[in-house]
Formats: structure tokens, C-alpha cells, sequence
């Protein structure tokens, strides 16, 4: 059986600079890139990690909705914090944004090469059958 396999591009510059998609979709699997939590409409990024943890999450449920999925699809999430001190409010925009089962979850705190980037998500879904919306059959 062949599996489809098709990419989610936004049009950023960086895309095609760094060679990468913004979400591959591969059969019921969805797999979306490291966004970081800038106001998409701006291009700018908050000094607070919570909003920038709250911008990343409502660019990558964008990229879940083209695919055909939800957050509540997500089963992994990487976060990448700049500084140990973002945990807690990265964490709290996390806790809300996901109900019973969360996906599993890895926090590195790690340096990036644009400065104002306080929190990167990456996030890894299954899409199940969408019955009520919100995944349940």
C-alpha cells in the first residue's frame, strides 16, 4: 500500500534558504517543524515566552488544520526553551492547550541563532477519524 506523502509550506524565505517544510504529511502522520513563537502577522517576536509559546502553538495548529488534523491530534511535543527560566510559562500555555491523553513532551533549554527567540515547538500527529470535530469517533 502507497503511502501520500505531501509537504505544508507557508512561503517564509527561510523554507527554501534551509530547505525544509513547514509540516510533512505522510498517510495519518503529520509531522511540523520547530516554529518559533513570532506574531505571524508582524513578524515580531514578544519578550514574553508565554506569548511566544502561545504564537508557536496557534502556527503549528494552523499547519495541523491544512493537514487534516488538530492539537488534540499532537502525540509529541519538543519544546526548545533559550533559558531554564521559560519553563514554567512555556509549560502553563502547554498545559492549557492540551486535555487527557497529552502527547509526551521534551524540554531542552539551548541557544538560537536568532536572538529574540525565546521558545521553539516542534510537534509530531496522528490524525484520527473526525467525527465530532475534535477527534473522537
Amino acid at each position: 500500500m502507497e503511502t501520500k506523502r505531501w509537504a505544508i509550506e507557508t512561503g517564509s524565505k527561510f523554507e527554501k534558504l534551509a530547505g525544509y517544510s513547514r509540516a510533512v504529511v505522510d498517510g495519518e502522520w503529520v509531522f511540523v517543524s520547530g516554529t518559533a513563537g513570532f506574531d505571524a502577522a508582524t513578524g515580531e517576536f514578544s519578550t514574553d515566552p508565554s506569548e511566544q509559546a502561545q504564537c508557536a502553538l496557534a502556527q503549528i495548529s494552523d499547519a495541523l488544520e491544512q493537514a487534516g488534523a488538530a492539537l488534540s491530534d499532537i502525540v509529541r511535543v519538543r519544546v526548545y526553551l533559550s533559558h531554564a527560566d521559560h519553563v514554567v510559562a512555556a509549560s502553563k500555555v502547554l498545559g492549557a492547550a492540551f486535555s487527557e491523553p497529552r502527547p509526551t513532551n521534551t524540554t531542552i533549554i539551548c541557544g538560537f541563532a536568532v536572538p529574540e527567540i525565546l521558545v521553539e515547538i516542534e510537534a509530531t500527529a496522528l490524525k484520527r477519524d473526525r467525527v465530532d470535530g475534535k477527534g473522537a469517533a
